[in-house]
């Protein structure tokens, strides 16, 4: 497998053709911003982030991917990926049959010191390595840490029916508002028991669920290119700090500041106004 540094992420590669259970390559960014048109390939695609927050996209909703997580991809899934900034991430193609047990469908999951280190060591071996011998083994070993990984949950679901959305579409477009939930319904033509109804069977969330991951994929987004915990809170309609990272913690179990440094190292974190350093964090 072939370890490229590139600018360009959308470099094309003809991996489906690997005669390989597991192509590998990564891929460096320092440009403004990079975006992957919407594409498929045969093989089901993993994309690690060291740097940088990725997000991919398919029909029915938005992952995003922060430092130290993954995306995984299902091989035929047709998908979007944009990155903002520098980033730097390693991609494996995989083959739908190189292992049992590996997700069925698009996710984020967390990626272990174990599983990064294989990542990094696999990303090394030439494209066509030798079969059935050390480099398979790693391979293998790589495959069942990342049937184990867990899912982290910064998944976006969007809706297909088209009055929702529309009504998801108004609030992307504006994170902001705090027009009430019967307001929006009425925006959309539904009365407000229709909607939810309609939203938990197509989304499996409530609206406020969906109101607050949305604002936590924002949230994340603009924190990790170096915004302040107080500009982010008062941009996504909160009076104050206190009520975002409430928020926050309930969305994904940690306030921001122990979130992100989980993910990112002393340096990066530290370049993130208004964010504590580990030790400073009270737990």
């Amino acid at each position: 497998m072939s370890s490229v540094a590139i600018v360009d992420f959308t470099v094309p590669k003809d991996v489906d053709n690997v005669p390989r259970p597991v192509v590998a390559l990564s891929a460096t960014s320092v440009t403004q911003g990079w975006e992957n048109a919407r594409h498929q390939h045969r093989k089901a695609q993993l994309i690690y982030s060291v740097r940088g927050i990725l997000n991919c996209e398919i029909e029915d909703g938005v992952w995003i991917v922060p430092p130290q997580c993954a995306i995984w991809i299902p091989g035929d899934l047709p998908h979007a990926a944009r990155g903002a900034g520098e980033t730097e991430c390693y991609c494996l193609f995989v083959e739908p049959d190189a292992a049992p047990d590996l997700p069925k469908t698009c996710c984020t999951i967390s990626v272990s010191p174990l599983l990064r280190e294989l990542l990094l060591k696999v990303a090394g071996f030439a494209e066509l390595y030798a079969l059935g011998g050390r480099e398979d083994r790693l391979i293998a070993a790589l495959l069942d840490e990342l049937a184990a990984a867990p899912v982290e949950d910064l998944h976006l679901p969007m809706p297909r029916d088209p009055r929702l959305r529309r009504l998801a579409e108004m609030m992307l477009a504006d994170p902001t508002d705090k027009t009430s939930k019967a307001d929006w319904a009425v925006r959309i033509g539904m009365s407000e028991r229709s909607m939810s109804r309609l939203l938990l069977h197509e989304i499996g969330m409530s609206f406020g669920r969906w109101r607050r991951q949305l604002h936590v994929i924002l949230a994340l987004q603009r924190l990790t290119k170096g915004e302040n915990v107080q500009t982010v809170a008062l941009e996504l309609g909160y009076e104050n700090a206190s009520g975002f990272v409430t928020m926050f913690r309930k969305a994904v179990g940690k306030p921001p500041a122990r979130y992100l440094s989980d993910r990112m190292s002393g340096a990066e974190l530290a370049s993130v106004p208004g964010i504590m350093l580990p030790d400073e964090i009270s737990s």
